[in-house]
C-alpha cells in the first residue's frame, strides 16, 4: 500500500527518513515555508514534494514529527489548529520528549489518533539501520510498522500505552549523551596533565556497556559513601584544569542520597528505591 506522509521537518533524521519511504515509492511531503536553504537542498535531494502546511496536512495518510524537541509542542499545535486532517490521518510523534508531553499533545490534536515514537540510532544512510520504537493504540502501531516495511529502518512496537516510546528513548539519551560529556571532560582532565595515552589504554581493556550491568547498581549503592568524596576531588581536579565540574558535583550528590546505605546487601529495587527516598528528603513538601 501506498501512503502519503507529511513531515514535520526534514532535518537531517527527517530528511532520511523521507528519502527511505521515498525509495519504497510512498509520497512524502515537506512544508517549505520559513526554512532554511539548508533545509530546503536536504528536501530536494530526498525526493521530498513541497507543499504549504495546509494542503500537506488535509493530504497526508501519516504525519510523521521530527523536529527539534522544542518545537514538538508548536508543530502539534499547527496541526491542531488548521483542522484539516482527513478522517484516517494519524500523528506519529517522534521527538525525544517526556511522556508528558506526549500526553499533552494527544490531548491538543484529538481526536487524531497519536502514535508515541523514539529513534535509536543514527539517521538511515550509509547504510545505518536505527530502530524507530513505537507505542501506542496496536492498529495505528501496526500500520506505521508496516510504512517502514523494507526500508533501513527497523521497527518495534512497545504495546498499546503512550509514553512508553518517549520514556525509553529519554532513559537511553540521559545515559549516552551525558556519557560522552563525561567522556571529553575525563580526557581533558588527563590532557591536562599528560596521561591521556595512559587514560585511553585504561579504557581500552574495557569493551561491555556499563548500562547493561544492572547488577552493579547495588554495589554502587553499598560504595556510594567512598564514591562520593572521591568524585569531589574529580571534580576538584576537573576545575583546576580550567574544564566543566558541575557533572561531577551533581553525580557526587546523587551518590549521597545513598550515604544511608552504607555497605548493605541491597538488591536492584532497593536501591532504586532508596535513590527515590533520597531525593524526598532532597525536596520536602
Amino acid at each position: 500500500m501506498t501512503y502519503t506522509v507529511g513531515l514535520l521537518h526534514p532535518g537531517s533524521m527527517g530528511s532520511a527518513f523521507g528519502a527511505q519511504l521515498r525509495a519504497r515509492d510512498h509520497i512524502v511531503l515537506w512544508c517549505p515555508d520559513g526554512r532554511s536553504d539548508t533545509t530546503r537542498r536536504r528536501a530536494e535531494q530526498a525526493g521530498l514534494e513541497p507543499e504549504a502546511l495546509p494542503g500537506l496536512v488535509s493530504r497526508s495518510d501519516v504525519l510523521l514529527s521530527l523536529c527539534p524537541p522544542a518545537a514538538a509542542e508548536e508543530t502539534a499545535t499547527q496541526v491542531a489548529e488548521l483542522g484539516m486532517a482527513g478522517a484516517g490521518t494519524m500523528y506519529v510523534e517522534a521527538n525525544a520528549i517526556t511522556p508528558s508531553r506526549v500526553v499533552s499533545i494527544v490531548d491538543r490534536l484529538a481526536p487524531m489518533p497519536v502514535i508515541d515514537a523514539a529513534v535509536v540510532g543514527s539517521p538511515p544512510v550509509g547504510g545505518k539501520s536505527p530502530t524507530l520504537y513505537l507505542s501506542g493504540p496496536g492498529k495505528q502501531a501496526d500500520r506505521i510498522a508496516e510504512l517502514f516495511a523494507g526500508t533501513d529502518v527497523r521497527t518495534h512496537v512497545l504495546g498499546n500505552s503512550i509514553g512508553k516510546a518517549s520514556a525509553l528513548k529519554l532513559a537511553y539519551s540521559s545515559y549516552q549523551k551525558v556519557s560522552r560529556v563525561l567522556a571529553a571532560v575525563a580526557y581533558g582532565a588527563a590532557d591536562s596533565y599528560g596521561v591521556a595515552d595512559e587514560l585511553l589504554a585504561i579504557a581500552a581493556k574495557r569493551t561491555r556497556s556499563y548500562l547493561v550491568e544492572t547488577d552493579y547498581i547495588p554495589k554502587t549503592a553499598a560504595r556510594a559513601w567512598r564514591w562520593g568524596p572521591e568524585l569531589e576531588d574529580a571534580a576538584a581536579l576537573l576545575a583546576d584544569a580550567g574544564l566543566p565540574d558541575s557533572l561531577m558535583r551533581a553525580a557526587a550528590a546523587t551518590l549521597a542520597r545513598w550515604d544511608g546505605n552504607r555497605d548493605e546487601r541491597l538488591d536492584i529495587s532497593e536501591a532504586l528505591e532508596a535513590l527515590r527516598v533520597g531525593e524526598d528528603l532532597d525536596n520536602p513538601s
